[in-house]
């Protein structure tokens, strides 16, 4: 019973010291000088404009909202394509009924003007 728990046992303790080393073994090598310029928060060399909490309107996150939405809804065309000629007809109908509803979406947010970048 126990070899068959043993590969187990080494990916356990891999995935345990792995992270492990990884954290401590900087703190051992690492300088620790502190600078200005590496303490500041962007490294870009442009100064900061502003406060970093500024609002922001909410069509940025309308926008990100339905590119997820409709993005993950494209993902699921990929195992449908794959296996398409074990499904036969009925994949090829139950496929166009989701692409239909995707449709009806895309439209509803373009007729809503959520789209629309004012």
């Amino acid at each position: 019973m126990l070899e068959s728990f043993f590969p187990i046992l080494i990916l356990f303790l891999l995935a345990t010291i792995t992270p492990a080393v990884m954290l401590i073994l900087p703190k051992i090598l690492a300088k620790r000088e502190s600078d200005p310029v590496k303490d500041a928060p962007y490294e870009c060399g442009i100064p900061a404009e502003g406060d970093a909490r500024e609002r922001f309107p909410i069509k940025f996150y309308l926008i990100a909202i339905l590119f997820l939405l409709f993005d993950i809804e494209a993902v699921f065309l990929y195992p449908w394509a794959v296996i398409y000629r074990k499904l036969g007809v009925f994949g090829l109908v139950e496929m166009v009924v989701f692409i239909v509803i995707l449709l009806i979406g895309y439209l509803y947010v373009i007729k809503k003007g959520a789209l629309r970048w004012q």
